[in-house]
């Protein structure tokens, strides 16, 4: 261990929070999170940390992509809803 401290611990895989992403979002970009996600930590233990870092960075900023879709979809979804019982109530 001659690149990383003992006590180094790996970054953060935002694992967990991809695969929520996909599950309840945005099925593409909660994929690239995945993907990235699963980098992590191979890379941190064969001591490529500047490589973990890059992972963890890519998995995050899909994770986050994929999440702040998700919600313009859903958030679009419903204005639109609500716009069809309004047009609705205004043609009867």
């Amino acid at each position: 261990m001659e690149n990383q401290p003992m006590n180094q611990r790996p970054p953060k895989t935002w694992l967990v929070e991809s695969i929520l992403v996909t599950l309840f979002c945005c099925l593409p970009f909660g994929i690239a999170g995945i993907v990235n996600a699963a980098k992590v930590e191979s890379r941190f233990y064969a001591k490529d940390v500047e490589g973990a870092q890059r992972a963890s960075s890519e998995a995050g900023k899909w994770t986050k992509i994929g999440f702040f879709i998700g919600i313009a979809g859903i958030a679009i979804y419903f204005i639109l809803m609500i716009l069809g019982v309004a047009a609705g109530f205004l043609a009867s």
